[in-house]
């Protein structure tokens, strides 16, 4: 594991992938990730001339993760709630910046501490397809619990929030935290990997198929399943029935769950404001949290 310094007064400034050295990253396993096996090309940005944009600008999409890490980013005021980020990108690549580095940026705006995680892809889930993405999950945030003294966090305030196939392991990390899909490696695997809240925004693969509001039988959703914001466009017609899916569940075992449906604004829009009403989620998101009491 290796760990980089920090210097508070650049923590809530997010620069360009990979993270600058004033922000801390650790490397999640200490003695390589469970079953990885290193990919066959570069980790790096694969991005293109051709991509298409979103609110005109390019998308950093990151490939070929096989060493997993977390960078933290420390908002200036210290609420003492943090949340750990999934960027989406089919579990083949990470948005690592639309769906990463500017949530980090955003989340530092009101107070909270951001705790990036580059989880190996590509083709590493959904889960139980492959756990890879799913154990770096759960290692994850029993890491950031075992830090929480260390960086101002309370260890019971403690979200997730998950993009696209992001959302997806938000939802697998939030119904599978009491036993881990792997081998204890420290003391980090002693703490609890279950959010205290959770954010979806568009997500993958949580319905049984894309046609039906069923859920997907391994995202077992039960009154332990943590309060649930989740943001959705009716056009996003590959994914719509995941985010009903998992309200219903959650409305089903009594958890407490937004969900703001919108009939418009497609599919990976990120935090980028457009002329789309989707796109002001985060002014939504930060109201509930103030509802949940986790910003102030």
């Amino acid at each position: 594991m290796f760990v980089i310094g920090v210097s508070s007064e650049m923590f809530a400034q997010t620069a360009a992938w990979p993270p600058t050295p004033e922000h801390t990253t650790l490397e999640l396993w200490p003695h390589g990730a469970p079953n990885s096996k290193p990919s066959s090309a570069a980790e790096g940005d694969i991005s293109a001339a051709n991509d298409y944009l979103v609110a005109g600008k390019p998308i950093l999409r990151w490939a070929n993760v096989s060493t997993p890490t977390l960078t933290l980013y420390q908002a200036k005021s210290p609420s003492g709630t943090a949340v750990v980020v999934f960027p989406g990108g089919g579990y083949h690549i990470l948005a690592i910046d639309l769906e990463g580095t500017e949530v980090c940026d955003w989340l530092n705006g009101i107070g909270i501490t951001c705790v990036l995680v580059k989880y190996r892809v590509p083709d590493t889930g959904p889960y139980p397809k492959s756990s890879a993405a799913l154990q770096d999950a759960q290692r994850a945030m029993g890491l950031v619990r075992e830090r929480a003294a260390e960086w101002h966090i309370d260890p019971q305030r403690i979200g997730v929030l998950g993009f696209s196939a992001g959302g997806h392991l938000t939802a697998a990390l939030s119904t599978h935290f009491e036993k881990r899909v792997y081998d204890r490696v420290d003391a980090a695997d002693d703490q609890s990997c279950r959010p205290d809240f959770s954010v979806l925004v568009y997500p993958a693969y949580i319905s049984a198929t894309e046609d039906t509001t069923a859920i997907d039988p391994e995202i077992r959703v039960e009154q332990q399943t943590p309060p649930a914001f989740i943001v959705q466009a009716e056009d996003d017609h590959s994914y719509v029935a995941s985010s009903i899916a998992y309200f219903e569940a959650l409305r089903k075992a009594k958890v407490p769950a937004e969900l703001h449906l919108y009939a418009g604004g497609g599919h990976g829009y990120g935090l980028r404001r457009t002329d789309q009403p989707v796109t002001r989620w985060p002014e939504l998101a930060e109201t509930w949290l103030k509802t949940i009491g986790m910003v102030k």
